[in-house]
């Protein structure tokens, strides 16, 4: 019997980390945009949370404890709170950075994550700061610009190549005919 690759490589359901109440975690985002552990500090991630909506960022950012057993379960929780909050969504955990947002692209998220991570659990203050600064900042190079300018490059090659091939045909031809035949 043959196994369709429809039926064999399914893709996986989203997780959440272990212990995640997601209807918690809303309720609790809705004061301050954070939403943290029980004895957790707010305070300065509220601020940072503040900072970023008065830079047009806005910003839903959640604290759980330990690290799940992989990355991508930070970015399920992050895609569900997103799905109903809207926004920009950052999820820490002990060393990880999970991301989702309506406004940027992957790309930027994940260019912002990757300096915030591996802070540990003492640190999420400052590694939420080094997302916010980063999502605040200008990108430094336009992928697309360099895409299109490598892509006109190419064009431009390309063509006028094709002159210098037709030329040199035409000229050969030309000799060609002015040649007398070898008897």
């Amino acid at each position: 019997m043959t196994v369709s690759h429809t039926q064999a490589f399914t893709p996986a359901l989203a997780e959440l980390p272990p212990d995640t109440d997601l209807d918690a975690i809303l309720r609790d985002l809705a004061d301050n945009h954070v939403a943290a552990p029980e004895g957790r500090k707010q305070d300065g991630l509220a601020d940072i949370a503040a900072d970023a909506r008065e830079h047009g960022i806005d910003l839903n950012i959640i604290v759980i404890p330990g690290n799940p057993g992989i990355e991508a379960k930070l970015r399920d929780l992050a895609t569900e709170v997103g799905e109903q909050e809207q926004g920009t969504v950052v999820v820490f955990s002990d060393d990880w950075v999970g991301t989702w947002s309506d406004t940027y692209s992957r790309a930027r998220l994940e260019w912002a994550e990757d300096k915030a991570k591996y802070r540990g659990p003492a640190h999420t203050e400052e590694a939420a700061r080094i997302f916010v600064d980063r999502m605040k900042s200008e990108e430094g190079l336009s992928w697309t610009l360099i895409t299109a300018v490598l892509v006109a490059g190419l064009v431009a090659i390309i063509a006028g190549l094709y002159v210098v091939k037709s030329r040199r045909a035409a000229g050969a031809s030309d000799t060609a005919k002015d040649r007398e035949p070898v008897a």
